[in-house]
């Protein structure tokens, strides 16, 4: 929060103070509906690995919906499922609107943490890394991003558990104006 005040303090305005609520907001959010979601359940004859998970350190935060973790002794990339941040590092792409944002909310929220991984009905993507919902605490990070209006639903089958719930989080956000959806 260090930065945050002392841009405030040398006048920067309102942008600055809505940078400090949207701070407080993802480090002391209330307990709501992000909170109180469960993992998901055993629905249909392979859903047991939907419901595997691990336990992980996040090492780096490489972006808005993509960590670098430390996972039984290795490091792994684990992307976000069901969300998509604005590209704020990808190579050859320009940084989008509220890009760096996200990152920063996603480097408050779970860097350097103990973060817990719930995976879904596939455990990699075409890159190679984990696909996982993540939680740190009883926080789940997708469904914060969603909510503060840092991340859009990107839904591919068949890892589509939260689908609806990030649907919902996202009209609600837009309809709040929230994040990206009242600056890009």
């Amino acid at each position: 929060m260090g930065i945050f005040r002392r841009r405030y303090a040398r006048g920067g305005g309102l942008g600055s103070l809505l940078l400090i609520v949207l701070a407080a907001l993802v480090l002391f959010g209330d307990a709501g509906e992000e909170s109180s979601v469960p993992s998901p359940q055993p629905s249909d004859p392979g859903a047991e690995s939907r419901t595997a998970t691990a336990r992980a350190l996040v090492t780096r935060v490489v972006d808005g919906d993509t960590i670098e973790v430390r996972i039984r002794g290795r490091k792994d990339d684990v992307r976000y499922i069901g969300v998509d941040t604005p590209e704020s590092v990808a190579p050859g792409e320009p940084v989008q609107c509220f890009g760096p944002r996200a990152s920063d909310a996603n480097r408050r929220l779970v860097g350097g943490r103990s973060v817990r991984l719930v995976f879904d009905a596939e455990r990699r993507d075409v890159y190679g890394r984990l696909l996982a919902y993540v939680y740190q605490g009883d926080r789940f990070i997708n469904a914060v991003l969603v909510r503060l209006g840092l991340a859009r639903t990107l839904t591919i089958a068949p890892n589509d558990t939260f689908a609806p719930l990030f649907a919902r989080l996202e009209r609600a956000a837009g309809r709040a104006g929230r994040g990206l959806w009242g600056a890009c």
